[in-house]
């Protein structure tokens, strides 16, 4: 990622944005959604590897001088899905994907917790994601 930072410094003009937005290293969270309320269900179990090294990238170049932190934020992400064969697929691709080891464990809590509803009820899937702008120097 270092690289892909230095080529965007190279391409930028003087003073340039970059913007860099990624989920943030934290598990997403996994529940019920119904009536504008939310339940948690359980949380996934993915690996932080790849976060760690793109924010070791980034800051590697802002200790280089290449850019400057202008702004940092924070906020809560929601994925909304109708059914239960929704979330199957989207957990399978997500699993697939990251490289993770099954999460049927969550699909069943999942099935126990939208039976347990009175009435329709959405899953709903809830992560963190970071805006960083970067701003070339130079």
């Amino acid at each position: 990622m270092v690289h892909a930072l230095r080529e965007a410094h190279r391409v930028l003009k003087p003073n340039g944005l970059l913007l860099d937005l990624r989920p943030g290293p934290k598990h997403r969270r996994v529940g019920i959604s119904r009536r504008g309320r939310w339940r948690e269900v359980g949380r996934m179990r993915e690996s932080f590897e790849d976060d760690r090294a793109a924010n070791a990238a980034v800051a590697r170049v802002l200790r280089q001088g290449l850019f400057r932190r202008d702004r940092r934020m924070k906020f809560d992400l929601y994925r909304y899905m109708n059914t239960l064969k929704d979330f199957r697929a989207w957990i399978d691709e997500f699993v697939q994907l990251a490289d993770l080891p099954s999460h049927d464990w969550l699909i069943e809590r999942v099935e126990h917790a939208l039976h347990e509803e009175r009435g329709p009820a959405k899953i709903a899937v809830r992560g963190p994601l970071e805006l960083r702008v970067l701003r070339k120097v130079g």
